[in-house]
């Protein structure tokens, strides 16, 4: 081995570690799998009716059809019937009632996909409708509720009324948003020896999946293997999700002794799984006279569905996040999940973060349009700061904010004022098209707000070849987390990349995984990762003192496939050599790895504690064309200033802010669903339901991540980075509402998404039409 050993590659950037396979088309996914000989293929039979009342079910002629093996009833189900993520409150088949159109009653078990659809079209169910609730509105009206009133308060609320000078009343109506994944719902369940199950399945959460086929069947954890081989997509749709169809596989499985597999398509996807949950947001805002906020108080209510799904906790991340970059002295906010009769909707993206956040940013908006202010101005001035002004509502501190610094770099290199300037004077010459400018800021808390599930485990195993296979319990969902894996285990191993893989998620292997999400899965996994590496390494290292010569094991250093002692790096071993001495030796070169967040704890009865072990920062300037004629818009540019601390692979973490910024742009914008007085979904397919394209991106797209930004405690310096960049969407709002401003003067009134129809009224609206 001569010269030099090749840099870490920690923080560097790189390809993604499946790129080849996405782009030729050898990337395997669930239904990628054939299955064994004989698998059978799995439809749902689901309710038509929102709520209704089950009085017949006849399967006779379903059976009697070629092809159709089977068809199951709730009465089929050997263990309990009963799943869900917290409560377990939705029967994974129905009993006597249905909740929502999409409500599976029965699922067709066939030889082939179009006899088990043949046969699902055959099974006659029987129905007495009943009175269903749709809306938010609905349920407020009806007081049906899914738990209890979650409240956070703080400070004198009466001085601080006494003391504003402005105040703005409104209201906020945040739509749903479909995860529209690329992979639909996935899982094939494959029966094995002594009665045991192996579950694929394309899902955020397999130990959830894994706890409630066992619960499902009857059976321990121990008999089902829950397996992800990577997923394309998620978004949070797959995180509690996937569970019911992973269930019905099972049960299919179960009943058979042969391996079943289920797959939603498009339409049935789209119409029978939960979406972002649509809030209503109804807020009061008291400022003083310089426009620092005095007072806040907001009541916010979810369309939670018909089950508890993750409503909960989602209500809960908005609540905290109602003050957003803003330091509010007093305030009261209390939140409600409604139920309701439409698919549990459930986690995405952000979770309930944006929500929340849109609620302050239109006080803001509102506030800056009525006295003629710059909105960023505005915002800036609430800034969290040094002490009294470090304080969340829910008494966490937020050390040494980054926000102040992001907005001073991100001011300066997005040339706001002069665009701001220019952008008025367009508008003046301009009558049909306006432009407008918007800023948006980010302050975002990491980690799962409940505590125990800041978990994570990894299994590490060393050939005696040199060569390393990784296990970790996060799953693959194309945001790159194997990638950031794998380049921490060759950084704390010192080996290339291409002598590490990274093994198929399973919960034999990493048990009582917590799910990929809460933006979590490199801080948790990577944590888990490098423990298991380093027990691995530090006995290597006695093994390699020795052949070295070194003085001490501490002196031994591993570095690109090399060992060798520090300073001496022309005097070194090939780490193959180390690992078969350590084999030759019965050493052991295998290691689990462990890690758990410190310090999370939220005491909800009182409102308080410290849910987030940090948090995530970040600036955005956004610039729209708006037809006034038309009502359609384009982002003309887009600059962003996003904080992920020292980033482990900075491509894939640009890459995330990107795509999140444009997810957060879609919700607020050309993304509608919608549904039919029935609580049918009539946006089930991308012909009705609109995703941003290459063509809604801006057409000068400006992404930096925030230098010398390393966060203390965390992974090798770096932060989460799926979900805070969601939400740089929100600039569009705010850019937007600047166009709309440009036909007339005074406080915008506009309806989300903001779509051409809604910009259209906006419009008419602020000319007085």
């Amino acid at each position: 081995m001569s010269g030099a050993p090749k840099p870490s590659p920690l923080h560097r950037s790189t390809e993604h570690e499946s790129a080849v396979q996405h782009v030729t088309g050898r990337a395997m996914y669930t239904d990628d799998l054939a299955g064994p000989t004989g698998t059978l293929h799995a439809v749902p039979v689901v309710s038509p009716h929102a709520h209704a009342r089950i009085v017949g079910r006849h399967k006779a002629k379903a059976l009697a059809l070629p092809g159709v093996v089977a068809v199951l009833f709730a009465d089929s189900i050997p263990g309990h019937g009963d799943i869900g993520p917290i409560v377990q409150d939705e029967p994974l088949l129905a009993r006597d009632e249905v909740f929502c159109v999409g409500h599976p009653v029965a699922v067709v078990l066939g030889e082939t996909l179009e006899a088990a659809r043949t046969g699902a079209a055959a099974v006659q169910v029987d129905y007495e409708p009943l009175p269903a609730r749709l809306t938010i509105d609905a349920a407020i009206e009806a007081g049906t509720f899914h738990g209890k009133p979650h409240v956070i308060q703080r400070g004198d609320r009466d001085a601080a009324w006494a003391r504003a000078a402005h105040t703005v009343e409104g209201e906020v109506r945040s739509p749903a948003q479909d995860h529209f994944y690329l992979e639909t719902h996935a899982s094939l369940v494959v029966p094995e020896d002594g009665g045991t199950w192996k579950v694929t399945c394309s899902t955020q959460h397999p130990s959830e999946v894994q706890r409630e086929v066992a619960s499902v069947l009857g059976v321990g954890a121990h008999r089902v293997v829950c397996e992800v081989p990577r997923m394309g997509g998620g978004f949070g749709g797959k995180e509690s999700q996937s569970t019911p169809w992973a269930c019905l596989a099972a049960l299919g499985a179960w009943h058979t002794g042969r391996a079943v597999k289920i797959r939603l398509d498009r339409a049935q996807d789209m119409g029978w799984t939960g979406k972002r949950h649509p809030f209503l947001g109804r807020y009061k805002a008291g400022f003083d006279a310089q426009g620092v906020l005095l007072v806040f108080e907001a009541e916010l209510f979810s369309n939670g569905g018909w089950s508890h799904d993750l409503s909960l906790p989602v209500l809960d991340r908005a609540l905290f996040h109602l003050d957003n970059a803003c330091y509010v002295p007093a305030l009261r906010f209390e939140g409600r999940a409604c139920n309701t009769h439409l698919p549990s909707n459930t986690a995405f993206r952000g979770f309930g973060g944006p929500q929340g956040i849109l609620v302050i940013e239109d006080a803001l908006n509102r506030l800056a349009e009525r006295l003629g202010w710059d909105p960023a101005e505005l915002r800036a001035r609430n800034f969290y700061g040094d002490a009294p002004r470090d304080r969340t509502p829910y008494g966490q501190a937020v050390p040494a904010p980054r926000l102040l610094r992001t907005w001073d770099l991100l001011r300066a290199s997005s040339e706001y004022a002069a665009r701001r300037a220019a952008i008025e004077a367009f508008n003046a010459s301009s009558p049909f098209v306006k432009r407008g400018i918007g800023v948006q800021f980010v302050k975002f808390g990491i980690s799962f707000t409940k505590a125990v599930l800041n978990q994570a485990g990894a299994l590490v195993l060393v050939y005696s070849d040199g060569t390393v296979q990784l296990n970790h319990g996060g799953t693959e969902m194309g945001q790159g987390l194997h990638t950031k894996m794998l380049t921490v285990c060759a950084h704390e191993l010192g080996v290339p990349k291409d002598r590490v893989r990274v093994m198929t998620t399973a919960t034999d292997k990493v048990p009582n995984t917590s799910a990929t999400a809460a933006s979590s899965g490199s801080d948790l996994n990577g944590a888990a990762v490098r423990d298991a590496c380093v027990a691995v390494r530090e006995r290597m290292k006695l093994v390699a003192a020795e052949l070295l010569g070194a003085p001490g094991p501490d002196s031994v250093r591993f570095q690109d496939g090399r060992v060798f002692v520090e300073g001496a790096q022309e005097h070194c071993v090939d780490f193959a050599q180390v690992a078969l001495e350590c084999w030759l030796r019965q050493i052991s070169l295998s290691a689990t790895g462990f890690y758990r967040t410190p310090g999370i704890a939220y005491d909800e009865a009182k409102g308080q504690g410290t849910p987030f072990y940090y948090f995530a920062y970040g600036a955005s300037v956004l610039e729209v064309e708006l037809n006034g004629l038309t009502g359609e818009h384009r982002l003309l540019r887009a600059d962003i200033l996003h904080d992920v601390g020292d980033s482990l692979i900075p491509s894939i973490d640009r890459g995330q802010v990107e795509g999140a910024f444009l997810q957060g742009y879609g919700w607020l914008t050309c993304e509608e669903c919608l549904w039919d007085a029935d609580g049918r979904a009539t946006t089930v397919g991308p012909s009705t339901y609109k995703v941003p394209a290459v063509g809604e991106a801006p057409l000068d797209f400006r992404v930096e991540l925030l230098p010398e930004a390393a966060q203390e405690g965390v992974i090798h310096g770096s932060k989460a980075v799926g979900e805070p960049p969601f939400i740089h969407g929100i600039a569009a709002i705010t850019a937007l509402r600047h166009a709309i401003q440009g036909f007339g003067e005074g406080e915008v009134t506009l309806e989300l998404p903001a779509s051409p129809e809604h910009l259209l009224r906006a419009i008419e609206a602020q000319r007085g039409d």
